[in-house]
């Protein structure tokens, strides 16, 4: 990623039009499209080829009817936050620019979305390689005082060799800064006050929290979010630690004062108990 790239983009560059989406084979710049893969409330995702260096990428496009100055600046934020990030589990943009009186902005092309491969079986092992990596992704913000604030599956891309990375900083914020508007982020992966229209770091660990429950657990815990959900007792069927169990449990609580207080001290107490529970597990399965 060019750590000096701020797009200077202005209403004046960007065209309004009628036909909102790109079409296979067509070409933008120096990309051709190859399939829409995503959809999302700012933007389209499509796989493209990147003609130029011959590797594929992932193309996110705005919404023609979005696009106005405040839009703009929204995905202006988003490439400098990314530009801030220099983490293994954090996606780096390879470009972002206006490209055929489109604002474009480019990565590398995952093999799938967590809520893809959340479609198969998984198993305890690699779920805890998950939940470590997904984890260290946000604590690495946390750190840089930026909230993610849309946690969930389908901002996790999966590459080669189980590496998972997030994505999609498109409406995170700089923790100092009072992050307006209410029920920012995606309903059933917010926290409650985030539904409220107050996100913090322990919103996050929420999201986080909903999501390990879901690898181990095989089902999503549902608003109000009462202890334990349906598809806890799954938990000890697939032998997680006691203690594993509880640090869910303290990243999923309503109230947001009895969470861990940011991703930096869930990693830590997931640092701890990530040993204790492939132990546990391996004697586990022994006795079985």
């Amino acid at each position: 990623m060019n750590k000096g790239l701020k797009p200077r983009t202005s209403m004046r560059t960007v065209k309004r039009r009628t036909n909102t989406g790109l079409r296979p084979r067509q070409r933008i710049g120096k990309y051709k499209i190859e399939r829409q893969i995503g959809s999302g409330g700012f933007a389209q995702v499509y796989a493209a080829l990147d003609m130029i260096e011959g590797i594929r990428v992932a193309l996110k496009v705005p919404f023609d009817n979005l696009v106005d100055e405040e839009m703009l600046d929204l995905f202006r934020q988003e490439v400098r936050l990314v530009a801030r990030l220099d983490h293994p589990n954090i996606l780096q943009l390879k470009n972002a620019d206006v490209i055929d009186d489109r604002f474009v902005v480019a990565t590398l092309l995952g093999r799938e979305t967590l809520d893809d491969r959340l479609g198969r079986r998984l198993s305890v092992e690699k779920a805890l390689l998950f939940a470590e990596q997904m984890i260290a992704a946000v604590s690495y913000a946390h750190d840089c005082r930026i909230v993610h604030c849309d946690i969930k599956p389908e901002n996790f891309i999966l590459f080669d060799e189980d590496v998972l990375r997030l994505t999609d900083f498109g409406i995170a914020k700089v923790a100092r800064i009072t992050i307006l508007g209410s029920g920012t982020g995606t309903i059933g992966h917010m926290a409650p006050e985030q539904a409220m229209g107050k996100p913090s770091t322990r919103s996050d660990v929420f999201s986080l929290g909903l999501i390990i429950f879901r690898m181990l657990a095989g089902s999503w815990p549902e608003y109000p979010f009462a202890w334990p959900p349906p598809g806890a007792s799954r938990l000890r069927n697939k032998y997680v630690h006691p203690d594993f169990i509880r640090f869910i449990k303290k990243a999923i609580e309503p109230l947001p004062r009895n969470r861990f207080k940011d991703a930096v001290k869930m990693e830590e107490e997931f640092e701890r108990l990530y040993p204790i529970a492939l132990r546990h597990l391996k004697k586990q399965k022994r006795s079985r």
